[in-house]
């Protein structure tokens, strides 16, 4: 098979705003069913954008030198059930990128039918790589609310029939592999897990579009851990489906660059999605196009339909002459979707 549809994590090193969507529309047009803004300036990082956010935080201190960046602690005295986050930005920058997204739109560089894409990361995301001590447990309860509040103001701010909201699902999809890593255990993360993500997915109103990002982790391009195989992936994301009630437009799982064999991919027969939601396999890495189409190859005897995508985002320690590669070897390895003109 060839797909015919394409998918962007989030993050995109590209110079700007504007270079993403005059680079990526006129080259994948119609095989793009979403786009985001590339996440650019401090935003490519990932969370650590929120280090500023959490250091001015009078319920927070720094833990150790205070030049450190982070990470951050309760500070003494503090009433757990006093902590309040206000802004974090995530709507604010969606707001002003989207007027980008308009122009571009306008302009013909993105195809009508496209939609903004909002990529958000789950709040133990942020609190359990910037937070230490006993005081994590409140801070994250805090931090949860206020990015709900984020997201469902980005839910206001911008027209439902034009957006799509994405949760990056990295610290609970290490934790669900169960594998050694730099990630802590959770005890009943079966229960624990789901039920936090499927609390995530029904914050989102009804009638705006929800997809998630399943994660091993970017930090430094590189995983946290290499998944065995795709099983734990597929049963995280039918344990998400089964949590939510909100309705998932799409899935998105990585793929190692090493592995194009069939045990890796032979886990997706257990994949239970509803028909209706897309899924995205992040095959596409910087060997080329023969090497993804190998990737695609072997998965397409286990996933019958799937777009491509890279395994995660694309910003991190790459120049902008590597993007644009990868860009490129999206284009070659999907094909525009029939009828389509």
């Amino acid at each position: 098979m060839q797909p015919s549809r394409v998918h962007f994590v989030g993050s995109i090193a590209l110079d700007s705003v504007d270079d993403v969507f005059r680079t990526c529309g006129p080259q994948l047009g119609r095989r793009l069913k979403r786009l985001p803004d590339g996440e650019p300036g401090g935003r490519r990082l990932w969370v650590s954008w929120q280090v500023p956010l959490f250091r001015a935080s009078p319920y927070l201190r720094p833990v150790g030198d205070a030049m450190d960046i982070t990470p951050v602690e309760l500070a003494p005295g503090v009433n757990p059930e006093d902590i309040r986050f206000g802004e974090l930005g995530y709507c604010r920058e969606a707001r002003i990128s989207y007027q980008d997204f308009c122009a571009a739109r306008d302009r013909g560089d993105i195809a009508r039918d496209v939609r903004f894409q909002v990529s958000l990361p789950t709040p133990a995301a942020v609190v359990t790589a910037l937070v230490r001590g006993e005081g994590m447990f409140p801070v994250l309860a805090a931090y949860e609310r206020a990015m709900i509040a984020e997201a469902q103001n980005i839910c206001t701010a911008i027209p439902h029939d034009d957006l799509s909201i994405q949760w990056d699902v990295c610290v609970e999809m290490v934790i669900w592999d169960g594998q050694p890593s730099i990630v802590p255990p959770l005890p009943n993360k079966e229960q624990i897990i789901p039920a936090s993500l499927g609390k995530l997915c029904d914050a989102i109103p009804a009638d705006v579009e929800l997809g998630i990002h399943l994660c091993y982790g970017d930090f430094d391009a590189k995983h946290f851990i290499e998944p065995v195989d795709a099983s734990a992936m597929v049963s995280l994301a039918n344990a998400i489906a089964r949590a939510a009630e909100h309705p998932l437009a799409f899935m998105h799982m990585p793929v190692p660059i090493e592995r194009n064999d069939e045990a890796f991919f032979e886990p997706f027969r257990e994949l239970k999605l509803d028909p209706d939601t897309e899924i995205y396999l992040g095959v596409v890495h910087d060997d080329g196009p023969e090497a993804t189409d190998r990737r695609i190859a072997t998965a397409s005897k286990y996933v019958p339909e799937f777009g491509i995508a890279t395994e995660c985002g694309i910003a991190r320690q790459r120049t902008v002459e590597q993007v644009e590669h990868l860009i490129g070897i999206h284009a070659e390895c999907s094909a525009e979707p029939a009828g389509m003109h």
